[in-house]
């Protein structure tokens, strides 16, 4: 696996979860700008990784600063002014590649013995970019697997996800390049909630990792409550590395996707044709449900497994 990412409180869930998984090969990580700057995103992967204790183990590329079309608009107002915002996180970080991140994902691809999956749990522009200015990869990509779209409403605009809303091209390309490609989507990710309970869970673990984990889901509720209205947050981005780990925590329906590039009010809307109305030949495998108690107990194993293995204690 791959993880293309742009932590984000939940990416630093995924990036966990894939690395605290032993079914996971996760030959690197590349981040792109979305939630926060590609500075900052690219920083917060390193800190993460740290916190899993494998910082400078693993090739870390930093990759695009800007969608194909347009202007970032970063998230700001859910991910705070660092991108991860609530805990503190100041602590030694590994090195940044020199090379740029679709360099790396082609590095990675081309020299790996068995095929590669792609985790995108940001905009898509390096996926894009990869598939674009590399076709030779095509064959040696197993899958795309990416947190975004909805099969219902978006969260940024009414029928626009954050990350195709940032970046609409790039989603499109990936949607049809011909690759086996699944998309994790609003209308799943909205059911795996950090509640109470589940916050409570990380903080009890008794580490410094499960406190971390529980203070930036803190941070995360109050941002949800205040911009959404929501009691609870939703975890969006491990859900596609959970898919990965086990595809039985996601049951998938065979469909049409396009991306809507020219709408006054739905660019960057997914149209998702579940019902076979187009008669178009399905591009997607489309998540239409969740075994939540299942993903809730694959991210909590991953992270009870790091934070058991490091030596740094829970702060008191």
């Amino acid at each position: 696996m791959i993880l293309d990412c742009d932590p984000g409180h939940d990416d630093a869930l995924a990036l966990l979860l894939a690395v605290g998984d032993p079914r996971v090969r996760l030959l690197g990580v590349t981040t792109v700008a979305g939630n926060q700057t590609l500075d900052k995103t690219t920083r917060n992967a390193l800190k993460v990784l740290a916190l899993a204790g494998v910082g400078g183990e693993l090739p870390v590329a930093a990759g695009c600063d800007r969608p194909l079309v347009g202007q970032l608009v970063v998230a700001e107002d859910i991910h705070g002014a660092s991108g991860l915002d609530g805990p503190e996180l100041e602590l030694p970080v590994g090195p940044v590649a020199t090379v740029h991140a679709v360099e790396l994902m082609r590095r990675l691809i081309t020299g790996s013995p068995e095929p590669v999956t792609l985790v995108a749990t940001g905009p898509l522009t390096n996926v894009a970019l990869l598939l674009r200015c590399h076709p030779e990869v095509l064959p040696r990509v197993r899958r795309v697997v990416f947190m975004g779209g909805s099969t219902e409403r978006g969260n940024t605009t009414p029928y626009g996800e954050f990350n195709v809303v940032t970046d609409p091209e790039a989603a499109d390309i990936v949607l049809r390049s011909g690759l086996p490609t699944t998309m994790i989507g609003l209308n799943v990710t909205h059911r795996a909630l950090a509640t109470t309970e589940i916050i409570g869970e990380f903080r009890s673990m008794g580490t410094r990792l499960g406190a971390i984990c529980a203070d930036l889901m803190t941070f995360f509720a109050g941002t949800y409550r205040r911009e959404f209205g929501f009691e609870h947050p939703p975890v969006h981005d491990p859900i596609a590395v959970a898919a990965v780990i086990n595809p039985a925590v996601v049951e998938t329906f065979a469909a049409p996707v396009s991306v809507e590039l020219g709408g006054t009010h739905t660019r960057g809307a997914t149209v998702v044709d579940l019902h076979g109305r187009t008669g178009r030949a399905p591009n997607a495998d489309v998540a239409v449900s969740l075994d939540v108690q299942a993903f809730w107990r694959l991210l909590m194993t991953a992270v009870r497994a790091l934070g058991a293995a490091s030596t740094q204690p829970a702060r008191r």
